[in-house]
């Protein structure tokens, strides 16, 4: 039996002469969530190298992903929000995570270093929800004994596009916080209590980094390669944890894939030590009916590469790569013959 590198090496022998019949095989297109945005763009530099692939991703948010490839106007969606069964049983679609990461809180507060500040699921949905307006809020202080907070309004951001961030984000609001999850709830857009929207992860960042009070979330590449104050949450345990590549590592290793219909595995406020609580799968959507049958090979091809050399990139992105069983149910389960 073939187990790991060499299960995946041996899927993309299989898949090269599909890809190389049709005349834009080697050109492939995705769009959807950008979360997932720096790792398929760097994994499409190595793609391109290694198996001839190009890759035209554009990073539009995890809703538009769904509808896009739904529509089959591109060859692959992304979205950080798992798709339901019925729906991918309607839309044809095949549904596989590609990594984990991280989903950070960032902070704009003169003074505030990164990762100075504490702030728990309880404070941070109040932020969100109004009712906690200033920096110097008791509960804020409450948390946060030794550093100076200063009187300053407090400024949340928002996605104001359909986004598998944010998600993520209001699920995790949901399960730490009652009030949100009957007065807000979890979904790619919701009706936020106030603040102001931008889109993107690099629009949130860009607006919290314009705004003194700020407060937005973005997955963790964003914050760190712009430089972006980050903040400490508690964790499971009522410990405070770092947004780093430990945390993500440590709350990802308790993922039960095993059971997770379509692999939606959830990993938000997972029990261990030092487990960030903010984390997700990221996916991808695949047709099983392609209209091209040679592109439809192609995207599957290019994850099999991806997943075969890819983990030193993800890593590097402060992305956690998947198991080496979770990469050969997916890349096995990927439809490389489309129909017309």
């Amino acid at each position: 039996m073939l187990t790991g590198n060499r299960f995946l090496a041996a899927l993309l022998l299989t898949a090269a002469p599909l890809v190389a019949h049709g005349a834009h095989a080697a050109e492939i297109t995705g769009a959807g969530s950008s979360f997932a945005a720096p790792i398929y763009q760097a994994w499409g530099d190595e793609a391109k190298k290694a198996v001839g692939i190009s890759l035209n991703y554009q990073s539009v948010g995890s809703s538009a992903g769904q509808n896009l490839v739904s529509a089959r106007t591109v060859d692959f969606g992304a979205s950080d929000a798992p798709v339901a069964p019925a729906k991918l049983a309607s839309s044809s679609l095949y549904q596989f995570p590609t990594v984990v990461g991280g989903i950070v809180p960032i902070v704009n507060i003169p003074g505030v270093a990164s990762n100075a500040l504490k702030l728990d699921g309880e404070t941070l949905a109040g932020i969100y929800l109004g009712t906690i307006s200033t920096w110097n809020d008791p509960k804020i202080v409450a948390l946060n004994p030794g550093v100076t907070l200063p009187d300053l309004a407090i400024a949340p951001v928002h996605r104001a596009d359909g986004s598998g961030t944010s998600f993520v984000f209001t699920s995790y609001l949901s399960k730490v916080s009652s009030a949100w999850k009957d007065q807000v709830g979890a979904a790619t857009s919701v009706q936020w209590p106030g603040g102001a929207g931008a889109r993107g992860n690099d629009g949130v960042g860009a607006s919290v980094r314009a705004t003194e009070g700020g407060i937005g979330y973005v997955e963790y590449a964003y914050a760190r390669r712009n430089s972006i104050p980050t903040v400490q949450l508690q964790d499971k345990d009522g410990e405070f944890v770092k947004p780093e590549t430990a945390s993500f590592a440590a709350a990802a290793a308790g993922a039960d894939w095993e059971h997770a219909p379509n692999f939606a595995v959830d990993l938000l406020a997972p029990a261990g030590k030092n487990a960030w609580p903010i984390m997700s799968a990221t996916f991808v959507l695949v047709p099983t009916n392609a209209k091209d049958p040679a592109r439809g090979a192609a995207v599957c091809t290019f994850f099999a590469n991806a997943f075969r050399t890819g983990d030193a990139t993800a890593q590097k992105l402060d992305y956690v790569p998947l198991p080496e069983t979770v990469k050969q149910q997916a890349v096995s389960g990927c439809p490389t013959k489309g129909s017309n």
